[in-house]
């Protein structure tokens, strides 16, 4: 008897699974994400289910759940976690009786490439243009199954298209400001600021125009700091730090 090989969404060698199994990656890619949700045109939608300003950080988790679920699992749970997640916005649409718009679900996706490849990079180690494409291929695959359209068909159309996103459809406004102010309540003032240092980090320079983010200096700082715990076995403290002592399960979950 011949057992049939697994098939899995994302190959076991993938850089993707490298940088989607750490936690440390996958928290500096949602400190880059979540500045950008705010400054997006439709970030309306987010106020529409309430669900990412009143609980920003279990927003994070459940988030990081689906996309960890796509990425270590075979090809047809992979599947049906994507078409769960279809649901899950067709009936938000359906309750408000409007449709999210195509380019809005670009710009989730479009981010996701940017912040993975962005945190990988301050994080660990600079990508070659093969790595770099391998993320986008999966993730470009990810957005064909959940059935969205005029995608990049390839890496360097992609790293264009992004920016013309980037100036098109992100702005600062009164969503924006109230959503920082979220953040800072259920993170509390120092991992807020810690939080800002982050974005400062992998956050492109569009969004760190429209946030009148702050220089560099600190935030390079702090990275050397995280880096040289990395090196003694301390990391998972300055993991503490970015996140309330509570979820500190969750953190250690994250690691692949």
């Amino acid at each position: 008897m011949t057992l049939s090989k697994k098939v899995y969404f994302v190959e076991k060698n993938s850089v993707v699974r490298q940088i989607w199994g750490k936690s440390d990656t996958i928290l500096f890619i949602f400190a880059g994400a979540s500045a950008e949700f705010a400054l997006n045109k439709a970030v309306d939608w987010l106020y529409f289910t309430n669900r990412l300003p009143a609980d920003p950080i279990g927003r994070l988790f459940s988030t990081v759940s689906y996309a960890q679920s796509i990425v270590f699992s075979e090809k047809h749970v992979a599947l049906r976690t994507i078409e769960a997640m279809t649901t899950v916005h067709a009936t938000v649409e359906a309750k408000r009786g409007a449709t999210i718009p195509d380019w809005a679900y670009r710009d989730v996706l479009f981010l996701l490439i940017d912040y993975s490849i962005r945190s990988f990079e301050v994080l660990e180690r600079k990508l070659s243009w093969a790595e770099k494409n391998e993320v986008f291929q999966v993730f470009k695959n990810l957005g064909s199954h959940m059935g969205l359209k005029n995608l990049p068909l390839t890496f360097d159309e992609w790293v264009k298209t992004r920016q013309e996103h980037l100036e098109q459809n992100l702005q600062s406004s009164e969503y924006s400001k109230d959503l920082f102010r979220q953040y800072r309540k259920h993170l509390g003032s120092i991992r807020y600021t810690i939080l800002l240092r982050v974005q400062a980090l992998v956050a492109p320079q569009r969004v760190k125009t429209l946030l009148n983010s702050y220089k560099n200096s600190s935030a390079y700082s702090l990275l050397t700091l995280y880096k040289m715990s990395k090196l003694i076995n301390l990391d998972w403290f300055m993991k503490e730090l970015l996140l309330p002592r509570k979820y500190k399960k969750e953190i250690k979950a994250l690691d692949i």
